[in-house]
């Protein structure tokens, strides 16, 4: 008698995550030999800054090769507190700080912690993929809030409001934003304190993984630099977006001391602390924000070759982004045309049309939560970023 394979029902329910399938749908594209620019990867293309390569030729030098305490190294906690408290104007102390394996990890261990079975997270959309399927996992109920496209995808404070019920556990959402690129002000952020403040048992899942990348000129704001309520946020940052270190795979959090004991706690039986030649690079990144700033400018530059190009094209419609390294376009004009071949009836037929036809790899908005939208990716060089364009409008111009 043949054995049944299958895996457990939390993983047979779990989404696979649409950024990595398109990913690898291009990398198949372009080993038969086909020249595909791939705008689907949320990954800098950018070396990581010489200072912090060296540092970790000198932790492998120094035989910093064993493991490494679960919370983190104390060398990079400290770092990471003065960077909350120089940066963000959070005040959190080293026995507040969880290092952990890239920021994606810091956000399932902050939710697999906080969240009970039934719990309700409410989740701004558009949202990165993962975070709904974070809270699956969690055995929680994903409440999802869209921010509409009118108003640069941000949800209000009286949304929110109307959100809350006696279930609500966590408020969970990224600024800059994945994938819109959207960026809450200091007065937007302090709106939503306002309400968040009458609800005592409700906490905040900051994502600032894309700090450094924020072309507002008031500069980043943190909801956890809100004294009424920095007690119940978490935030979670890391190395990989603004220091092109996606592949250290270092990831952190700043948070009440009892939530990084229960995080510690789990991290303890399931992966133990992080790198440790990662971390000790990590600790001087901060010395030197050149690099981190050359970046950004490269990214602003980008942001408007993009947001023009797309702009020119006839049924997309575009925001500017504040932050990050995408465009997330509304192409629902295109839903229903056709190029003779191939009928678009959704954003995952218009994203694989574009792969297929313009040999353009994008994303779908529908597992960002935003089905009438696709997310293309800036972190390309120009002339990439220039030839997709052009592939995009000659491509959607086919179709009638």
């Amino acid at each position: 008698m043949s054995a049944v394979h299958q895996v457990a029902d939390r993983i047979l329910n779990l989404e696979a995550s649409a950024t990595l399938a398109m990913s690898q749908k291009s990398r198949e594209l372009r080993e038969q030999g086909i020249d595909v620019i791939n705008l689907s990867i949320g990954e800098p293309d950018f070396k990581t800054p010489e200072h912090i390569c060296e540092e970790a030729k000198k932790a492998i030098d120094a035989g910093f090769h064993s493991y490494t305490p679960v919370p983190g190294i104390p060398e990079l906690r400290k770092a990471i507190a003065d960077k909350f408290k120089r940066d963000n104007n959070i005040d959190w102390k080293p026995e507040n700080i969880v290092v952990s394996t890239g920021a994606k990890h810091s956000l399932a261990n902050a939710l697999a912690v906080m969240v009970n079975p039934g719990d309700e997270v409410i989740i701004f959309a558009p949202y990165w993929v993962s975070y709904s399927e974070m809270v699956k996992l969690a055995e929680g109920k994903s409440v999802i809030l869209n921010g509409s496209f009118e108003n640069g995808f941000k949800v209000t404070p009286e949304q929110l409001e109307a959100a809350i019920t006696d279930k609500t556990k966590v408020i969970m959402f990224s600024s800059p934003s994945n994938p819109t690129g959207a960026v809450f002000s200091k007065d937007e952020l302090t709106a939503i304190a306002k309400v968040i403040e009458k609800h005592e048992n409700i906490y905040v899942l900051a994502d600032e993984i894309y700090e450094y990348i924020n072309f507002m000129e008031e500069g980043h704001f943190s909801i956890g630099s809100i004294s009424s309520i920095k007690d119940r946020v978490i935030t979670v940052n890391g190395m990989a977006k603004g220091f092109a270190m996606t592949g250290w795979r270092i990831g952190y959090i700043g948070a009440a001391e009892w939530i990084v004991k229960g995080i510690t706690k789990l991290q303890g039986q399931v992966t133990s602390g992080t790198n440790h030649i990662a971390q000790r690079a990590s600790v001087v990144a901060w010395d030197d924000m050149t690099a981190a700033e050359t970046m950004k400018r490269a990214y602003l530059v980008r942001r408007a070759l993009v947001v023009d190009g797309l702009r020119s094209i006839p049924g997309f419609k575009v925001n500017v982004p504040d932050g990050a390294f995408y465009a997330f376009p509304d192409i629902s004009d295109f839903f229903g045309k056709s190029d003779g071949e191939i009928t678009i009836k959704n954003s995952d037929d218009f994203s694989l049309y574009l792969l297929e036809k313009a040999h353009v790899a994008t994303v779908a908005g529908e597992s960002f939560g935003a089905p009438d939208c696709i997310r293309i990716s800036t972190a390309a060089s120009d002339e990439s970023l220039e030839e997709a364009i052009e592939r995009i409008r000659k491509a959607s111009a086919n179709l009638k």
